[in-house]
């Protein structure tokens, strides 16, 4: 199955009413998470209502109860803490200047340290998420200081990791990002000069309507107002670490990130593909939804047939671990399955953007074979994952890694294709158009951004060197 990432957030201030733009740019990011979804905001009180689900699931199509010209929102996926109500976000706190709510999409890598550290103290936590440390320091920054861009320039010293963040502090909107911009963050003006969003990618402010103004840089913090944004540059001027798996598969293809198009960066990764393992074939056929556009690239590079031979459904909703082998296996048939008329007799190329375990490439490549196809020929829109990822998305040790220590050839054998091939590190770095020391592929090299115990660090100094 794909990686899976951390969560998305959205923060507005508005002069109206902001319930129903949070519900809708939350449903444009659900992608970004489908276990959990909240919404808190702000009149006379924080008001907050989350729970366990799909957004349309959780608010029932209606947020109209939640009152209030500002306010944040948070879809989940569990990365740090596990799934249940509890650890649903945002997370709200109080503290001496009244209450705060938090939404982060990230991992912090040294928050269990934290937490220990601070349970010694005498603090006790309600939740297992790093977001509840996140707060809590917070509010304890501001009791201290009463000096919001202090507090947080005090709070992002003391963690290591990714996060962008959106705080909800009594009517102030608040938006934050690491410094080395690992994850996405973007503003923009609402409809009619009503105020301002922030969000983890600009479909959230297609879908309400708002004007794109820029994304949040590394290290800054934003404040948005009904009138204003201010800026405060907190931490950075070094260079950035975006995480390269945004364009290959995070983000919806119809983003932005760091001035490109998702859908352009991954229709060239399908070109290069092609040039980069061309084969002998009848049909290219995408691993939907995630392989999509790859193909497309892929297709037109070739001139070879692009042909939608496996169809998703889409309404079987959220699974869990089942039982058995043969449960299992007919769970990834009834999310899958071949249109036979076009397989049946012919060398399919199957597109993907990733492989982790390699166990449903299997399965798929099986269904391929199993509708007819002569030869299964996989590429894969992104480098061999070799390593952990630490920084938000769900793949935590090594021994699941199909591609580690494994040779093209072996893999191929493993998963049941006749071939196999992987985009280059080169030919993802030129196609996403950013320096390669601007992008985090700790998973890709075993090298990583920020301070890991255990793991080898590139070129980025210690954050209290800023």
């Amino acid at each position: 199955m794909p990686p899976k990432e951390a969560c998305g957030i959205v923060g507005i201030a508005s002069t109206r009413p902001v319930a129903f733009q949070l519900y809708f740019g939350l449903r444009a990011l659900q992608h970004r998470g489908q276990e959990s979804a909240g919404i808190a905001t702000f009149q006379d009180k924080i008001q907050c209502v989350k729970g366990m689900g799909l957004v349309h699931e959780v608010f029932q199509d209606n947020p109209s109860d939640l009152p209030g010209a500002c306010g944040i929102a948070h879809v989940r996926y569990s990365t740090t803490g596990s799934s249940k109500i509890e650890n649903s976000q945002p997370v709200v706190a109080s503290s001496s200047t009244g209450d705060i709510a938090l939404a982060h999409n990230g991992d912090i890598v040294n928050a269990d340290a934290i937490r220990k550290e601070l349970k010694k103290l005498g603090w006790a936590f309600i939740t297992t998420t790093d977001s509840e440390v996140l707060i809590r320091l917070l509010a304890n920054e501001l009791a201290s200081l009463d000096d919001i861009p202090r507090a947080v320039r005090n709070l992002m010293r003391r963690i290591v990791g990714s996060y962008s963040m959106v705080v909800l502090i009594r009517d102030r909107v608040i938006a934050i990002r690491d410094p080395l911009g690992i994850k996405p963050l973007c503003l923009g003006r609402l409809p009619d000069g009503n105020g301002y969003i922030a969000a983890s990618e600009t479909v959230a402010l297609d879908v309400i309507g708002a004007e794109f103004e820029r994304d949040v840089e590394p290290g800054e913090m934003v404040e948005l107002t009904s009138r204003e944004t201010r800026s405060h540059r907190i931490l950075g001027g070094r260079r950035p670490a975006h995480c390269m798996f945004e364009w290959v598969y995070f983000a919806r293809p119809d983003s932005v990130l760091a001035g490109r198009y998702v859908y352009d960066v991954r229709r060239c990764i399908g070109k290069r593909i092609a040039q980069e393992h061309p084969v002998k074939a009848d049909v290219i056929v995408p691993v939907p939804d995630s392989g999509r556009t790859h193909a497309q690239g892929y297709s037109e590079e070739t001139g070879i047939p692009y042909e939608e031979g496996l169809i998703k459904n889409r309404y079987i909703g959220r699974t869990f671990i089942l039982p058995t082998k043969e449960a299992r296996e007919m769970n990834v048939q009834l999310k899958l399955n071949a249109v036979r008329s076009r397989i049946q007799g012919k060398r399919v190329v199957l597109v993907d953007d990733s492989i982790v375990r390699g166990t449903t490439t299997r399965k798929i490549v099986d269904t391929l074979r199993r509708a007819g196809a002569t030869q299964v020929h996989v590429r894969i829109g992104s480098p061999p994952i070799i390593a952990p990822c630490y920084l938000g998305i769900d793949m935590k040790t090594r021994d699941q890694f199909v591609a580690l220590n494994r040779t093209s050839p072996e893999i191929a054998a493993e998963i049941g294709a006749d071939s196999v091939g992987y985009l280059s590190m080169d030919g993802l770095v030129e196609c996403i158009g950013l320096g390669r020391n601007d992008l985090c592929l700790g998973c890709l090299t075993g090298e990583y951004p920020v301070e890991v115990p255990g793991e080898k660090a590139r070129f980025q100094v210690k954050l209290d060197s800023y």
